[in-house]
């Protein structure tokens, strides 16, 4: 059995009890570069670990490669755990996971995992609705390569007032700005990006559409960007600081 496991924003007390549960009992653990590697002491002290984390530019392992690897484990144990940081579906690419073991005839589960795109604001004091300020949310994938790719999200199809969360989109922010802006945003539209957030590291940096892309010098990887009025409420709401 595969279990394609979410490990959560980076807080090791966000964990699962069943990801907890299957990684205590697990024979091999592949994971990523965003799961707490603190996560790996509750394995079995005869574990396989394997990594194959990835990062802007060094994609150690590539994701046909890491396919594979999850598949020749399941061949070999009888427990497999793939640690994803936040949730496997929710741009973790555990969609592509499952169905390359489905293929091939290979039994998963999906553990879903606490998503960065929510608990990374709460943390921050960002509520990602409010009632009177926001209706809905939407969380975007900031992960393009160009601004041609960036430029395939429906950006006229984002409602006035909707929280707007972008994840992996630091490297891309100015093409993030300068595409709200041109879809009629304000430049004093609040926003914030939020590093290492969830852990003792956790950075918050806010600003609005005219000064992010400057303020955003400070930021370092992983970051989420959130854009919206809810931004204002930190002030109020900043607990974990």
């Amino acid at each position: 059995m595969v279990y394609l496991t979410g490990a959560g924003p980076g807080d090791k007390d966000l964990l699962t009890i069943k990801a907890l549960k299957v990684i205590q009992k697990a024979d091999v653990i592949i994971y990523d570069r965003l799961a707490n590697p603190d996560i790996l002491e509750e394995a079995k002290e005869n574990t396989e670990l394997i990594f194959v984390g990835k990062e802007k530019g060094n994609h150690r392992v590539p994701q046909d490669e890491i396919n594979e690897i999850i598949y020749q484990c399941s061949l070999k144990y009888k427990t497999v755990v793939r640690l994803k940081g936040g949730d496997p579906f929710v741009f973790g690419r555990g969609g592509e996971e499952a169905l390359y073991l489905k293929q091939r005839g290979v039994k998963f589960e999906i553990i879903p995992g606490i998503t960065s795109s929510i608990s990374v604001p709460a943390y921050a004091g960002i509520p990602v609705t409010h009632r009177g300020i926001t209706p809905s949310f939407r969380v975007v994938t900031g992960h393009r390569k160009s601004s041609d790719n960036i430029a395939d999200i429906n950006w006229n199809s984002f409602i006035e007032d909707e929280t707007i969360v972008f994840l992996m989109g630091l490297h891309n922010i100015e093409l993030i700005v300068t595409n709200l802006l041109k879809i009629g945003k304000d430049e004093n539209y609040p926003c914030a990006i939020i590093c290492n957030g969830t852990t003792k590291k956790q950075k918050v940096i806010v600003g609005t559409l005219k000064d992010i892309v400057e303020k955003s010098k400070e930021a370092v990887s992983p970051a989420i960007i959130i854009v919206g009025e809810v931004v204002n409420l930190r002030d109020e709401l900043k607990w974990f600081d």
